[in-house]
């Protein structure tokens, strides 16, 4: 739902405004549903229950790991961590990604041109748009998508193209593997104009792991189309059932024309750190250090020095594989309430993601919903129903598709599990509270 661009000198350019001089904002933010009231606002915890249990928004309710909150303790104690970084980010920083990165891409990285350090994956994602799109330029996303692509492409000049990921409904225990590309169509969405695709895997929020055929397939595309690439790939670190994460950037030919997103926050349960990098060839990371020197500068200086101790002891600590272990007990038990449910959902083999099949959620229609869920997908108001009658939340996944793909998503609410097992056990026993309405 977007506001029409026949607003801009109206009466009512601003939402929820009647007055007439107000100076015009910038069409742009017309694209990509930015005025429109998000996902995020509708199930805001202000709007819901006091007690309804937030399994819709994918932040930790526990803390990083003491000895890297530690670590950023110690540098709030040092003067020069106080102070400004270089734009590209702390050398300590750059030097522990070197270090921690290099085996899994197998190659050698140059801590001053191959690896840039920004304000959260999202701000570094934001950067890259802004570095190469020119107006009109196609990105083409793989749908359900991360909701933050599409403004940023938007806002940037680019024109979004999807390309759903298709389920199999008919599958008893569908996994996230079982939503897979349909090349043909991938290929049919490819035009002159197009300059980049996005690939996340793990997906958010499917929690799909692209197998290394896939992403061979997609890499014959890209060059092909001489394509830009974003590999997203910030829950690299939390893939399940012995699945395999292949960094794209790795596959023949595709260094070059890559850049990887990564996250300290979904590393190290720190979302709120605001710390992320880009590792990719100077080509792409060149331009991208000049953007990101203009948005933000530089980026929070004594949490960058937290997260390279993070990077440098995280393999004598084994800390990655103790952490895994941990989410696939977080995501096994939260999975078990929907087992008992008798509902469908997509186990997922990456991310801290479950997306449960609602189609046979049934909600009285004389429901009073508020406006904001009218006119939405049906899992808006299944969503809304959840976390109002049983206090719960989730996410409506039609938010992550274009109006045209929209009724795939229609089906499904997104649920976090990165969450304390007591509050997945808590939640799994409200849960139980759907069994009179499962038709």
């Amino acid at each position: 739902m977007s506001l029409s661009p026949k607003h801009m000198n109206g009466s009512k350019n601003v939402e929820g405004s009647d007055r007439k001089n107000l100076i015009p904002f910038a069409s742009r933010l017309y694209e990509g549903r930015a005025l429109a009231q998000d996902v995020w606002s509708i199930y805001n915890a202000l709007n819901l229950p006091a007690d309804c249990i937030n399994l819709g928004q994918g932040y930790m309710n526990f803390s990083p790991p003491k000895w890297v909150t530690e670590a950023a303790n110690d540098a709030l104690q040092v003067v020069a961590t106080n102070h400004y970084s270089h734009p590209k980010g702390r050398i300590r920083l750059r030097e522990a990604i070197k270090a921690f990165y290099e085996p899994s891409f197998n190659r050698s990285l140059d801590p001053e041109t191959e690896i840039l350090v920004t304000s959260g994956a999202n701000e570094g994602q934001y950067s890259v748009f802004t570095a190469f799109l020119e107006q009109g330029d196609e990105v083409i996303m793989f749908e359900p998508f991360f909701d933050q692509y599409l403004p940023s492409v938007t806002f940037n000049g680019g024109k979004p193209v999807y390309v759903p990921l298709h389920p199999h409904t008919d599958k008893v225990r569908p996994t996230s593997n079982d939503w897979t590309i349909d090349f043909d169509e991938l290929r049919r969405a490819i035009t002159p104009k197009a300059k980049m695709i996005i690939i996340n895997t793990p997906h958010n929020p499917v929690g799909k792991v692209f197998t290394k055929e896939e992403l061979e397939k997609i890499a014959v595309i890209a060059e092909e189309f001489n394509l830009l690439v974003m590999a997203d790939e910030v829950y690299d670190c939390l893939v399940f059932d012995g699945k395999e994460h292949v960094r794209f950037a790795t596959l023949p030919g595709m260094w070059d024309r890559t850049v990887t997103v990564l996250s300290a926050g979904k590393a190290f349960a720190a979302t709120g750190w605001r710390i992320g990098w880009l590792i990719g060839p100077p080509s792409i990371i060149a331009p991208t250090l000049a953007v990101t020197t203009r948005i933000v500068f530089c980026t929070n200086s004594p949490l960058q020095e937290a997260a390279a101790v993070g990077l440098e002891q995280a393999k004598e600590r084994n800390f990655f594989a103790i952490q895994n272990r941990e989410y696939e007990e977080r995501r096994n038990l939260l999975t078990s309430a929907f087992d008992k449910l008798g509902l469908k959902y997509s186990m997922p083999e990456g991310s801290y993601f479950v997306l449960l099949d609602i189609s046979r959620v049934d909600f009285p229609d004389n429901y009073p919903f508020p406006k904001s869920v009218e006119g939405r997908g049906r899992d808006f108001r299944a969503c809304w129903f959840i976390a109002m009658e049983l206090g719960v939340s989730s996410i409506p996944v039609s938010e992550f598709y274009c109006e045209q793909h929209c009724t795939i998503g229609e089906s499904y609410a997104r649920f976090a599990f990165c969450k304390d097992l007591d509050t997945l056990r808590r939640a799994g026993e409200r849960l139980q509270g759907l069994s009179k309405y499962i038709k």
